[in-house]
């Protein structure tokens, strides 16, 4: 039998004797509930099983006729279901007789044939892979961040560093990275900056993919129900891998990029983005926005970051009225960049962050 961490199908739970025993009795003597808490990822597999266990719940002792008849009934029902859809499929063949109707079907046809293969190897294969991944990973505990919202969450990382996640894209990462690696794993689209680190390398899972950095800024765009994967580079330098390819990593600089054809296993690298349109038409205000200041008034700096990453900022106006800031805040995560210009305008000026609100605290300049 499997472990449970790598328990990905209903069929998985289903065939586990101590699984079923918790959902019909209560009896948890294997830990099913705390590991179901500590494997959020997996709380939704383990509802639909429980509610496939209830569906198919049978009492154990003697069925009485009152059951009997009604079972029979039930049957009797499904079986005038199934009478009903064979007199309408008759008559679809009738009126498939018609040449006019003819035509409109097989538009019809073509389209359904279309959305279904698209789907099935794209949307159903690509959940499932995420979902492969959270179950071989050895991260214990894994968070999940889902972005069911209309514009982009900001996710800080224990290490510092900053995810902005876009809408209906979600995002697997610890508590605390441990070991000598920190890794993630993305479905879905985000802007990482990486906190710097060169003795822990940072992993980006996403779909067929893994992209691998020091500290640097990048974009995945990585859907489940979408054939290429692309990675953009903002600044530093990142190494793409695919998993199922024995090839040399792909190296990515600044403004390039790579897309990974899914179907095909292959890589193709842009050099310059502004030569491809689809990419150089998805480019983002943070890949856009200059981090660079000199002089510049520190309203205009808050301005700035609320665009690029889609929070807001809360500040004392009148105490910050005069302050100018030059600094340079290119390759930083948001928390790094909160720090330099809260200690660049006083000892005594902090921010706090709460989700997308950022506050920040000062009673003035220098």
């Amino acid at each position: 039998m499997k472990e449970r961490n790598q328990y990905i199908e209903i069929e998985d739970f289903l065939a586990d004797e101590s699984f079923r025993l918790w959902m019909k009795s209560g009896n948890d003597h294997d830990g099913w509930e705390e590991w179901t808490l500590e494997h959020p990822s997996r709380a939704k597999l383990v509802e639909e099983a429980r509610l496939w266990l209830l569906a198919m719940k049978v009492s154990e002792s003697n069925v009485s006729p009152d059951e009997v008849d009604a079972a029979l009934q039930k049957t009797w029902m499904k079986i005038e279901k199934v009478e009903q859809e064979r007199k309408m499929e008759q008559k679809i063949i009738q009126l498939w007789n018609t040449s006019w109707f003819k035509k409109v079907a097989a538009v019809l046809v073509i389209g359904l044939l279309s959305f279904y293969t698209y789907n099935n190897y794209f949307v159903e294969k690509g959940n499932s892979y995420y979902e492969q991944i959270i179950a071989n990973t050895d991260d214990d505990g894994l968070l999940e961040q889902i972005n069911n919202s209309n514009k982009p969450q900001i996710i800080t990382l224990s290490d510092g560093s900053s995810v902005l996640l876009q809408p209906k894209s979600k995002l697997s990462y610890p508590k605390i990275f441990r070991g000598n690696e920190r890794n993630v794993y993305l479905s879905g689209e985000a802007f990482f900056e990486i906190s710097k680190n060169p003795k822990k390398p940072f992993f980006v899972h996403a779909n067929e993919i893994v992209t691998k950095v020091v500290g640097t800024s990048f974009r995945i765009k990585a859907y489940a129900e979408q054939s290429d994967v692309e990675v953009l580079v903002r600044t530093g330098k990142v190494e793409v891998n695919s998993k199922k390819m024995n090839q040399k990593e792909m190296v990515l600089l600044p403004n390039q990029a790579l897309r990974f054809e899914r179907k095909n296993q292959t890589f193709d690298k842009i050099t310059d983005i502004t030569k491809d349109k689809s990419i150089n038409n998805s480019v983002q205000s943070i890949e856009q926005l200059s981090f660079e200041f000199t002089d510049i008034p520190v309203a205009q700096i808050f301005k700035t970051i609320e665009q690029a990453y889609s929070v807001e900022i809360d500040f004392p106006k009148k105490e910050l009225k005069n302050c100018h800031l030059t600094t340079s805040l290119s390759d930083q995560p948001l928390p790094e960049k909160l720090k330099i210009i809260c200690k660049s305008i006083s000892e005594n000026s902090s921010y706090t962050m709460n989700g997308n609100q950022i506050t920040i605290l000062s009673k003035g300049c220098n």
